[in-house]
């Protein structure tokens, strides 16, 4: 998501013309994986509901003229560091509850496990197996990267009350300006930390709704215009920034694409709806002007496919209660968007790529085995193990990235098993491809 500042009066008239105009066109205008848009002078950037209707995206080009189109998900063009962009070289990171007196109750459990979230990323932290290890290749103006170096500064909670709604898409409805508001009085009283370190994730309850200004049709999934699922921006203290996201409630709004849950959580369809996306946008994209695309596309943007298969790429198994799974971190089972790798050229789940299996031949052998197999995939890495079903093979040579040869072990006439490679990374995912007949006899 992208904040600007300093447009000119032309700027903000086009550019609420081309909001209104896709307003009008409505949902069939087509989707956007990032929509910035003019807030009292600024410019704020945020992650699309989907579904909605969509303001076209205008970002930077790469000379620093606006540009206009809407985003490609699966475009190769690389993210563009514009000079003079910080990156956060670390981040401890802050869940901020607003539950004053007589609001309503986040629900069981919501809480813990987006506070295990934040607790499961500093306890992986400098790690390689999921997507903040790919934010570490983007570096900012002092040469600083925007390394793995994850903390947990731990959960606070606002008391304070609700102001008046400022806008009228919900009965409980809060402006950008009145959040902002809220969120820099509560961390000057609380004396907490303002710069490049430090992040603050705003966490409404259910029914807490928002927009980004008072007459706005650009609000928040559960509200009358909705719009988007999650936004993250920056007030300027002094000479300081204070880094911060908006995660409005979204557990069964379809901001979580898959809407799986493999904690049988709500707090895993903030983590996949908002809350990741906007934590690895704010890393590499803190002020918003860093990395981002020829269209204004940010690391995650770029990865917004609204499509579970392409968004979330390949799960890495099945939780206890049958959703599937795409991260895991600190033993915890997670399913959110891929991120953009510049060096890779394409949408990852993490820096070591867990390996796949996509052909295997020959496809029988002999039940006494000693057949040589040569198993093609994705990810391989040595040393690697490979089984056929449950019996370790012998002999195994990986031959690169994409081969391995392998020597089969005994097994029961007429058994079909699962060739299965396991690396530093991780185990392949059972597929059809992956499989191996022992003969007769």
């Amino acid at each position: 998501m992208r904040e600007r500042t300093g447009r000119t009066r032309a700027s903000l008239a086009l550019l609420a013309f081309a909001a209104a105009l896709a307003l009008v066109l409505g949902a069939g205008g087509g989707q956007a994986s990032a929509v910035i848009v003019q807030v009292q002078g600024r410019a704020l950037s945020y992650q699309p509901a989907p579904g909605a209707a969509h303001a076209l995206t205008r970002g930077r080009a790469k000379n620093g003229s606006p540009g206009t189109g809407n985003s490609s998900s699966n475009s190769k063009s690389p993210l563009l560091y514009h000079k003079g962009g910080p990156v956060m070289p670390s981040n401890t990171n802050y869940t901020l509850y607003w539950d004053p007196a007589g609001a309503p109750e986040y629900p069981s459990g919501y809480r813990a496990g987006i506070d295990r979230y934040f607790e499961d990323l500093a306890h992986d932290s400098g790690g390689l197996l999921n997507t903040d290890s790919l934010l570490a290749q983007y570096t900012g103006n002092a040469g600083e990267a925007a390394n793995y170096n994850s903390h947990f500064g731990g959960a606070l909670t606002d008391t304070n009350p609700y102001p008046a709604s400022g806008c009228t898409a919900a009965p409980t409805c809060l402006t950008d300006a009145q959040i902002r508001a809220e969120i820099r009085t509560y961390v000057e009283a609380s004396k907490l930390p303002i710069d490049l370190q430090h992040e603050y994730f705003l966490l409404t309850p259910q029914g807490v709704e928002s927009c980004m200004e008072a007459a706005s049709k650009s609000c928040s999934a559960g509200s009358t215009h909705r719009v988007y699922c999650a936004y993250h921006a920056f007030i300027q203290v002094g000479s300081s920034s204070l880094i911060y996201a908006n995660d409005p409630y979204v557990n069964g709004l379809g901001c979580d694409v898959g809407e799986e849950h493999p904690n049988g959580n709500p707090s895993d369809a903030t983590v996949a709806g908002g809350l990741a996306h906007e934590h690895a946008e704010s890393v590499t994209d803190p002020q918003l002007n860093a990395w981002y695309d020829a269209k204004g596309n940010e690391v995650a943007d770029k990865c917004r496919t609204m499509k579970a298969s392409t968004e979330y790429g390949q799960p890495l198994g099945t939780a206890p209660n049958g959703s599937s799974y795409n991260q895991l971190i600190n033993s915890d089972l997670y399913l959110y968007q891929q991120m953009w790798s510049n060096s890779a050229g394409e949408c990852q789940q993490r820096l070591q790529q867990i390996p796949s299996v996509t052909k295997v031949k020959p496809k029988n052998g002999s039940p006494a085995g000693g057949t040589s197999v040569t198993i093609t995939g994705t990810g391989f890495t040595s040393p690697a193990t490979v089984r056929f079903g449950g019996a370790a093979a012998s002999g195994v040579v990986v031959n690169s990235a994409t081969s391995i040869t392998a020597v089969s072990p005994p097994g029961s006439p007429k058994a079909i098993v699962d060739v299965t490679v396991t690396t530093a990374a991780g185990t392949t995912a059972i597929v059809s491809q992956d499989h191996f007949k022992y003969k007769s006899h």
